[in-house]
């Protein structure tokens, strides 16, 4: 059977009006559902993937996030995010993320739910040892340095110029020299 890509179309559109296999040709009623971002607050951020800095716009009603979306003002993404920036809503609402901070002692095979308070302190208290072990008034030729060598940072891409900033202060004020960031990684 010599069949011409034209006849085909025409047999199939013969086959398919016929038969109808569950095509309906009557108009569909259409209804517009409500905005999931109606009187939600608007907030931006920046997506905190890579170091590219693309906009995000935040909803939230009642401090839940109810919808992520690229910022069109931005003029680094103009509304467009990558697929990881466009599952940034995964992020905040996940039922698989964890919402307490969980410790494992040294020498311990378990980890334990502990609170936000009791974490916070253990982190300071660790950076305050290691920074007064490592501490260095002066180096090998006398000279005044006042500096730690016992702890280093990596930065942040997703951090914005005032958080660097602010964050740049503090590793600063506890006297760290080694201040890495991911850009340069």
């Amino acid at each position: 059977m010599d069949v011409s890509r034209r006849g085909f179309l025409k047999i199939s559109g013969a086959v398919l009006a016929t038969t109808g296999l569950g095509v309906s040709l009557k108009p569909v009623s259409a209804f517009a559902q409500p905005l999931k971002v109606k009187y939600a607050k608007e907030t931006t951020t920046i997506c905190p993937y890579c170091s590219v800095g693309c906009s995000i716009i935040v909803s939230t009603r009642q401090g839940k996030v109810v919808n992520t979306e690229g910022d069109p003002d931005s003029p680094i993404n103009r509304g467009s995010l990558c697929s990881k920036g466009g599952s940034i809503y995964q992020m905040a609402v996940n039922e698989n993320r964890l919402g307490k901070p969980l410790y494992r002692a040294p020498f311990a095979t378990e980890w334990k739910e502990v609170d936000w308070e009791w974490a916070l302190e253990k982190i300071a208290e660790n950076v305050k040892r290691s920074r007064d072990v490592s501490f260095k008034t002066n180096n090998e030729k006398g000279e005044l340095v006042n500096r730690t060598e016992g702890i280093a940072s990596v930065g942040s891409a997703a951090m914005d110029l005032e958080e660097c900033f602010t964050y740049q202060k503090f590793l600063r004020g506890l006297g760290l020299v080694y201040i890495e960031h991911q850009a340069r990684i």
